[in-house]
């Protein structure tokens, strides 16, 4: 029987398919170029600011903000993130946190390494990174990492809101026809490309559980046209053998902020749909309110799978109660777990690093309480870390 520490060294070793990232977005470049790219990224700027860390931090000299962000970063050394960002830091500089020198010395050390040839590949191979999905742009190519890019586009080259005044206020019913045929040319033309699938803002969705083939000859209703919609899009994505990638669980909260929005029935009012169209879903869920729901249709409908922990919803607390949930209930091959939602190189590893190390730990319990034994667990783990993700990002040969 393995140690644990062998365990879990056989748990950081397997391969990674990280199914959502922002790497390369907008130009921005993939490894981290300062420290603050680390520091003050979105995850874990959140938690300073309500340590006390001001808001305006960023445009704070370093003599005000450090001194400000030590007091910040102490305050909130028991979260999740903290230790992420400790371990990123740790981990990939050799340099621990403290004071405000060893804060400068990250600095140097991170600027360094942004020039470094073989930097990112480095990094991915410290945790066996092999793929890194984007949803922006027209290729899969990541600055770096050659062969290392999946692209899951979230447009398609469509303007929906175009799509749906000319429905609305078209007095020619062929034009319910010719937008058809755009949907179906467009996921055409991405299936072409060699991609898997599309990420799908799911919000028209969400009102239409219904999907329908043809608009009546009367004037339709809005709700009709995100029906239709909806049911065209899923139909091309069918017929191509495409996926939709959905987003839950975070939208702008009254004060227009993006939050999590824990509506139990965000899922299941998502049933009609499933049932409906006839290509793959994948749920990424980004409050613990949705992850039991999405476990639940996942195991009710063939062609569902549950996606990574997004958002609000990466926590220790709730990545053990949806691994219990997922081992419980599913097929191993029907759950993609990791979303990194990394900016930077630096953070895909420090997210992933917590990944693996809480997943070996919920394994390893459940192999020492009898559940499993270890050959077993580890095929669980592959399956989560890559593999069940793995048919359905990579193109086919």
């Amino acid at each position: 029987m393995s140690s644990y520490p062998d365990f879990q060294a056989g748990i950081l070793a397997l391969p990674v398919f990280d199914t959502h990232t922002h790497l390369g977005e907008r130009g921005v470049p993939v490894p981290a170029q300062n420290v603050w790219d680390i520091l003050h990224c979105f995850w874990f700027f959140r938690e300073l600011v309500a340590a006390g860390y001001p808001a305006n931090a960023k445009d704070l000299p370093e003599e005000q903000r450090i001194p400000a962000f030590l007091d910040a970063f102490a305050a909130t050394r028991h979260t999740t993130v903290n230790w992420v960002v400790r371990r990123i830091f740790t981990d990939l500089y050799g340099v621990a946190i403290t004071d405000e020198s060893s804060v400068r010395h990250a600095d140097e050390a991170v600027r360094a390494s942004a020039t470094r040839e073989g930097w990112c590949a480095h990094v991915c191979d410290r945790l066996a990174i092999r793929h890194l999905t984007t949803n922006f742009g027209d290729r899969p190519e990541l600055a770096g990492l050659p062969g290392r890019g999946c692209l899951i586009p979230v447009r398609l080259g469509l303007d929906w809101p175009s799509l749906h005044w000319q429905l609305r206020h078209s007095l020619d019913r062929l034009d319910a026809d010719r937008v058809a045929e755009q949907i179906h040319q467009a996921v055409a033309a991405l299936a072409a490309q060699g991609s898997r699938g599309v990420r799908a803002e799911v919000g028209a969705f969400l009102s239409c559980p219904d999907p329908i083939d043809v608009l009546s000859p009367a004037e339709p209703t809005a709700n009709e046209i995100d029906r239709f919609l909806a049911g065209r899009l899923f139909a091309a994505l069918a017929v191509h053998g495409l996926f939709a990638q959905l987003f839950l669980g975070v939208g702008k909260d009254a004060s227009g902020n993006a939050s999590p929005l824990p509506n139990p029935g965000t899922v299941t009012s998502l049933h009609g749909v499933f049932k409906r169209c006839g290509c793959d879903f994948e749920l990424v869920i980004g409050t613990a309110a949705n992850n039991v729901d999405a476990v639940q249709a996942a195991r009710i409908f063939p062609n569902v799978h549950v996606g990574g922990m997004w958002w609000y919803n990466f926590r220790q607390s709730t990545y053990l109660a949806s691994m219990a949930q997922r081992i419980e209930a599913l097929p191993a091959c029907k759950s993609a777990l990791v979303v990194s939602a990394a900016r930077c190189i630096e953070w895909a590893y420090g997210k992933i690093l917590f990944i693996k190390t809480i997943l070996a730990q919920f394994l390893h319990d459940r192999w020492q309480r009898g559940w499993l034994d270890e050959e077993e667990a580890l095929r669980v783990a592959r399956e989560w870390l890559h593999d069940a993700a793995a048919r359905r990002y990579l193109a086919k040969a």
